[in-house]
Parts: structure tokens; C-alpha cells; sequence
């Protein structure tokens, strides 16, 4: 086996100190400068398209620089956050299908970080995962060909057992995929004007302004306070008749069941690897921590509406008593649209939106289980030095996902995209049969999926596969896998820093 440290899979060198930066939203205020008003509400910041170069060999790179800052993110207080090239946040990677990227990633941090492309195709190597730390001052240069139709992913930290303090403290951005097909449909498209990111979090503060981290529900932290793209109190001006919101549940722990007050129906158009077959008129959509959802939603100049999360229809299939723990009952404004005098005005989308390819399960060679309780995936917390199974490159397997627990969970698989093919033995609601990362699993569900592992390999770095809500994930639920050509032999990677921490306590229903 291959004995590697943390230092060792830094495949590059350290990192000047930089000094502030400055945020995606409005400029995060410095202690001299003026705040706002408390209570006031402050146009939705626009994450900045992140800056790239071409090089010869149409590669096209990316810099992100994980650091420090302070940032306004409630009107007249000033907390301490982190974000890549600024002070909260990052930009939005966008790249087009079939592009090679490279990335230029530097942690200015005191303490080590990761970058993980959340529903990203790629080599392991570059997966991002706790198996990819950057050291304090450190570099990594990851470097991939895109290969999967467009889509609204993510980026975000997965260092193994503090993966929900480094999201809560602000880094995470959004990663779009571009395509040709997506391209040419009549369907909102200009970034930040009709198409706009919306990156949605909870978060609790102290009176001084800082980040209040303490006293944990058994799902994690659960906040008091709606911070949409790094501010709270945020509205958007509707300049176009129709927005589409590309809605990312960026929190940690928190489910969102989002609609508007007046039961408006609008359009579902692609969940978290793409678009869907076809809109979907809707009137709620539900997203557990890490899912994202792409909605079309109308609104007349002189209206305004308000995007909110409702309460979590059956409690999110908890007990009534754990319902109101879970935050399942809270009700939550998330952002104000407000339509101005509109540039243009789309009255239809087009009926097919994408052709999306569907696995055979009957051709499945492998079938896998995993339980859910606990902190535990079938019986098991993680241990960095366990390889949980050996996957074969092009082999179609059927999943299933059970949730043996009195907790929500969900479960996210890295590198594959996934199609669900039921849901307690049901055929799954037209919101889930889009090509899928991340799926909600209530209490006493269980969720069959089918996945195939395409084109990459590698005996010695893993793929994760964990439930997304990030202090069970931080507590140890989740495991690795390789993927390895026919008969290729393993030579798994072997960490410095296993998995030791106590067993959960009992808790209510267990």
C-alpha cells in the first residue's frame, strides 16, 4: 500500500500571504468604513464571474485563493469570514463542455482546506475530497477535461471532520457547465441579469456580529437568519418580466421548501446535474443541503413577490416532536423580487429542454446496500485507511439507500451522476428524475438509484460517497471507494490522520 501524508498530496508549493480581500457582494465594509442602517435591505450581490486566461493549448485557467476578511453580511454588523478571492463566498467558475481546466488554488489560510467540485466528473486525484489538503500557505493545481452536459454545480471545502465550520464560515461557489444544446434554447440566459445564482445559507450571529457556532442541533448548526448570496435582508430588481434563480442549498444542515406566498406556479427546469426533460409547473420545491434546483418564475413590472421557505411538508417525514429540533416548522423569507420596467418579456419556455441518457437497471452487474443510522453508513463510521468496496470502470450498479434512523439524512455519491429509479418502491415524482448527486432520505425511506463509473481510474486515490449534511458527514458519515480497470489491483492511499472519534450517545429513538 501506498503510505501518503497530508503534506505529501500537496502536488505543489506554498503560497504567498495576501493580505484582505474583497468579497462577491457588496464591498465588504473595512472598520473605517460606513455600514448600513441596521435592518435595511440590500440589492442581491452577483458573485463575479471568476477571471480566466487561454493558453495555447486551449486550456483555460482559473486562480482561487482561500483566505480571510470581514464582511457586512447583516446591515450594521461586521463578522469575520472566509471566501476564495474575497472576503465571503467565491466567484462563478463557468466552463464549457468538453474545455480542459486547470486550476491555481493557494490557501492563505492558518489551517488547511480542501476544494471539492461538488457534482463534478474527474479524475479522483482531483476529486477535491479530505484526501486533497492543502496545507496552511499551500498550492494544488488540479487539472481536468469537462465532460458532462451543462449544469449548476458547486465548490466547496471537505476537510475530514471540520468540512461544516469552513462552509459556515463563508467558502463556497458556484461552478456552471456550459453546452452547445442549452445554448440554443429560448430560455433565460444572461448571467446576472435573467439568470442569477442564488446561493442560500442559515446562519446564527452573536450581538458583536460573529458567527455563533456553538450549541449544535443533532443535524448541525441550524441558524435564525437567511443569508442569500453572503448578505442578508437581500432583493432583486426583475429587469426581464421572467428570472431564472439557480438555487444551490448552500447551508449545512438545513432543508428548504421553497414556493411563494401567493402559491404562484413556476417552472422547474433543471435540478442538480442539468436540465430536465421538460419544465415542471410547480408550486414548492424542496432542497436538503447540497441539491440545487433551476427555476423560471414571472414577475410583472410594479409586482413584488417574496421567494420563502415554507415549513417542510410532514415535517420532512421526522417525528413531531424532532420536527420543531430539525428546523422542519421554520418559515423563512429568502429573497424580495422585485419587478421593475422590463427589457423583455418570455411568455412560453420551450416543451423539451434536453434528451437525458437512461441506465438499463436490469444490466447492472453489481448491487449495492447502504444504511443510514447514526453516524454510521451500514454499520460503519469513516476511517481514512478503509477502502468500503472496489468499483469496476464502466459497470452499471443499483444502489439502494435506506434511512434505518429517526434523522433526516441524505446521501451524495462524488464523480457520477445517478438516476433514480424508485422511491419506496414507487415510481420517484417528476422533481427527481432528472440526473441527480444528492437526495433527501427521510426517516424510514429507501431510495434505489442507478450509476455508472465512466472513463476514470485510479488504484491509489478514492471517491466519497456520504450523507450532506455536513456535521454527519464531519462525524464520520461516509466511506470510499476506488474505481479500477478489470483486473487492476488496488494500492490504496494510506492517511496520517485516521478516524478517531467517540461513538454518538444514545438519542431519542435508538
Amino acid at each position: 500500500m501506498n503510505r501518503i501524508s497530508r503534506r505529501t498530496i500537496l502536488f505543489g508549493l506554498a503560497a504567498a500571504p495576501l493580505g484582505l480581500a474583497v468579497g462577491c457582494g457588496p464591498d465588504p465594509a473595512a472598520k473605517s468604513a460606513t455600514l448600513a442602517e441596521a435592518g435595511t435591505s440590500r440589492p442581491l450581490p452577483i458573485p463575479p464571474l471568476a477571471e480566466s486566461t487561454v493558453d495555447d493549448a486551449g486550456v483555460r485557467h482559473f486562480t482561487l485563493r482561500a483566505g480571510a476578511g470581514t464582511t457586512e453580511i447583516v446591515a450594521g454588523k461586521l463578522t469575520d469570514t472566509w471566501g476564495f478571492n474575497g472576503s465571503i463566498l467565491g466567484p462563478t467558475v463557468r466552463a464549457e463542455r468538453g474545455e480542459s481546466v486547470a486550476f491555481t488554488i493557494d490557501n492563505t489560510l492558518a489551517e488547511p482546506t480542501t476544494v471539492h467540485w461538488h457534482g463534478m466528473h474527474l479524475p479522483a486525484r482531483y476529486d477535491g475530497g479530505p484526501h486533497q489538503t492543502i496545507e496552511a500557505g499551500g498550492r494544488w493545481e488540479p487539472a481536468w477535461t469537462i465532460g458532462q452536459p451543462a449544469s449548476t454545480l458547486w465548490y466547496h471545502p471537505h476537510p475530514h471532520g471540520s468540512t461544516e465550520r469552513h462552509v459556515q464560515r463563508g467558502l463556497a461557489g458556484l461552478f456552471l457547465i456550459d453546452d452547445a444544446d442549452t445554448r440554443a434554447l429560448d430560455i433565460p440566459k444572461t448571467y446576472g441579469v435573467d439568470d442569477v445564482p442564488l446561493i442560500i445559507q442559515d446562519r446564527r450571529f452573536l450581538a458583536d456580529g460573529s458567527f455563533d457556532e456553538s450549541d449544535p442541533t443533532d443535524i448541525g448548526l441550524l441558524g435564525d437568519t437567511i443569508v442569500t448570496n453572503g448578505i442578508s435582508d437581500a432583493y432583486l430588481d426583475v429587469t426581464t418580466g421572467v428570472v431564472r434563480l439557480r438555487i444551490l442549498n448552500g447551508s449545512s444542515g438545513r432543508l428548504y421548501n421553497l414556493g411563494f406566498p401567493d402559491d404562484r406556479t413556476f417552472d422547474l427546469i433543471a435540478t442538480d446535474c442539468g436540465l430536465l426533460e421538460s419544465p415542471i409547473a410547480i408550486k414548492r420545491i424542496q432542497l436538503s443541503p447540497g441539491e440545487r434546483a433551476e427555476i423560471v418564475v414571472r414577475v410583472d413590472p410594479g409586482a413584488t413577490t417574496t421567494l420563502v421557505s415554507f415549513p417542510i411538508e410532514d415535517g420532512g417525514g421526522v417525528s413531531s416532536s424532532d420536527a420543531e429540533n430539525f428546523g422542519m416548522n421554520d418559515r423563512f423569507d429568502i429573497i424580495e423580487l422585485r419587478g421593475v420596467a422590463s427589457r423583455a418579456s418570455r411568455s412560453t419556455l420551450p416543451a423539451q429542454l434536453a434528451a437525458l441518457p437512461r441506465l438499463d437497471p436490469s444490466k447492472a452487474s453489481v448491487s449495492r446496500t447502504f444504511d443510514l443510522q447514526w453516524y454510521m453508513i451500514n454499520g460503519q463510521r469513516m476511517d481514512m485507511n478503509r477502502i468500503d468496496f472496489e468499483a469496476e470502470v464502466g459497470a452499471t450498479e443499483v444502489w439502494t439507500i435506506t434511512n434505518k434512523d429517526n434523522w433526516p439524512h441524505n446521501f451524495h455519491v462524488h464523480d457520477v451522476q445517478f438516476q433514480i429509479l424508485d422511491v419506496d418502491g414507487r415510481t420517484p415524482p417528476p422533481h427527481l428524475r432528472g440526473l441527480k448527486d444528492t437526495v433527501y432520505t427521510p426517516p424510514g425511506s429507501r431510495v434505489r438509484v442507478a450509476l455508472q463509473w465512466s472513463e476514470y481510474t485510479d488504484p491509489t486515490f478514492p471517491y466519497m460517497f456520504h450523507c450532506h449534511l455536513l456535521m454527519h458527514e464531519d462525524q464520520g458519515m461516509m466511506g470510499q471507494f476506488l474505481v479500477l480497470e478489470p483486473g487492476q489491483k488496488a494500492a490504496p492511499m494510506q492517511m496520517d490522520m485516521p478516524m478517531d472519534m467517540p461513538m454518538p450517545g444514545s438519542h431519542s429513538g435508538h
